[in-house]
């Protein structure tokens, strides 16, 4: 059975998955940016390919992040849905609330 602890971690869960995510692109971009500018300046060879291999690390992960963030989003949209049947009332649940829209707004885009 759902509680209102339980939903509250749910919630937390997405939220921390959403700043993971950002996080995550964000390193994406820092990385392409280190990448480009280590090939204008002719950078040794290997050094620029550990630099590519790590530029793909950070790439692989955003789709892994993704999909967790998926996951959480349906867990807490399960929990927040089985405690609205048993009628509960609290706080937890307009914030449960908000946090999913906020976390669909972020998947949405990179379905598309």
């Amino acid at each position: 059975m759902a509680t209102l602890r339980n939903l509250k971690i749910k919630t937390s869960t997405c939220k921390r998955m959403v700043k993971e995510l950002r996080s995550y692109e964000k390193e994406v971009e820092k990385e392409a940016a280190k990448t480009a500018d280590m090939k204008d300046k002719g950078a040794d060879p290997y050094d620029l390919k550990q630099q590519e291999n790590v530029l793909a690390e950070s790439r692989m992960m955003v789709p892994d992040c993704h999909k967790r963030l998926e996951t959480a989003l349906a867990d807490l949209k399960a929990t927040l849905a089985e405690l609205k049947e048993s009628n509960e009332q609290g706080a937890e649940i307009g914030e449960a609330e908000s946090t999913i829209a906020e976390v669909e707004a972020v998947v949405k885009p990179t379905e598309e």
